[in-house]
């Protein structure tokens, strides 16, 4: 299983192809895009691996990004194992956060949690309008959030942060777009067409102006994520973190409790 799907779209001008792409990576691990340590490593992969592309979007199915963290699944892992996924959750941010074209999210609907996570590093978020939520829930099973994630939230929402992460708050677009944690609606079966349209956006501005511009607004994200030569370190410590957390006695029954079906 490929878990993404990846293509390339031609960018246009003036109703005539630019000679510029934007590639769309598709999270595509039915039925819900949960994110196993596999699906975070492609994603980071897929990041990465995109040289020759002008922006990059990043997209869900219909009705749903993603419904975050494979719980199930993480529970089966031994603490050493829980550890790593963490490290391709923080490797995951820091490529979305660093990466060196724009990325623009499509947020297709529900995006809770680790979907979230992913959605608030970049540089633009086009959201479903609907019955749908997003947010960091993660002290409702348990889990504490570290200062990256604080960090890249905080720059987004501002004075929203506290009451949003401490009550661990799942909001509707409509709030989401007030506060400031997306960038715009639109209706849901638009929402991949119009993050194209924004990247396409970004890119026909000129380039060099554009991107210094870019990198002057994401400094203060940039430096949550240290320099290249404290990465080693930096995804250790959020490894050991969400481990930490993870086995607290009282998260495991939390998590349990929520994620495990009972036979």
């Amino acid at each position: 299983m490929s878990m993404l799907e990846i293509s390339d779209e031609p960018m246009m001008a003036n109703g005539t192809p630019s000679g510029e792409s934007v590639r769309v990576i598709k999270l595509a691990r039915p039925p819900v895009n949960a994110l196993n340590g596999e699906l975070i490593a492609r994603i980071v992969a897929a990041v990465d691996g995109s040289p020759e592309t002008a922006a990059i979007v990043i997209a869900g199915q219909p009705g749903l990004f993603s419904a975050g963290l494979d719980v199930p699944s993480l529970l089966a892992l031994d603490r050493e194992g829980l550890a790593a996924a963490f490290v391709e959750l923080w490797r995951a941010q820091r490529a979305i956060a660093t990466s060196r074209v724009p990325i623009v999210f499509a947020i297709t609907g529900h995006c809770p949690a680790g979907g979230t996570v992913l959605a608030i590093n970049g540089d633009y978020r086009v959201m479903a309008q609907g019955d749908f939520r997003l947010g960091l829930n993660e002290v409702q099973v348990g889990l504490f959030p570290g200062g990256v994630i604080h960090g890249v939230f905080r720059r987004l929402v501002g004075g929203h942060t506290a009451q949003l992460l401490t009550r661990g708050a799942l909001i509707d677009p409509a709030t989401a777009l007030r506060v400031g944690l997306v960038d715009e609606l639109c209706d849901a079966d638009k929402v991949l067409a119009r993050a194209l349209e924004v990247a396409g956006e970004l890119c026909a501005l000129p380039r060099e102006p554009m991107m210094r511009t870019r990198a002057m607004t994401r400094t203060d994200l940039m430096a949550l994520y240290g320099g290249p030569g404290e990465a080693a370190s930096r995804e250790r410590e959020f490894g050991e973190m969400g481990a930490q957390m993870w086995f607290a006695p009282a998260t495991q029954e939390l998590l349990r409790k929520a994620f495990i079906k009972k036979r």
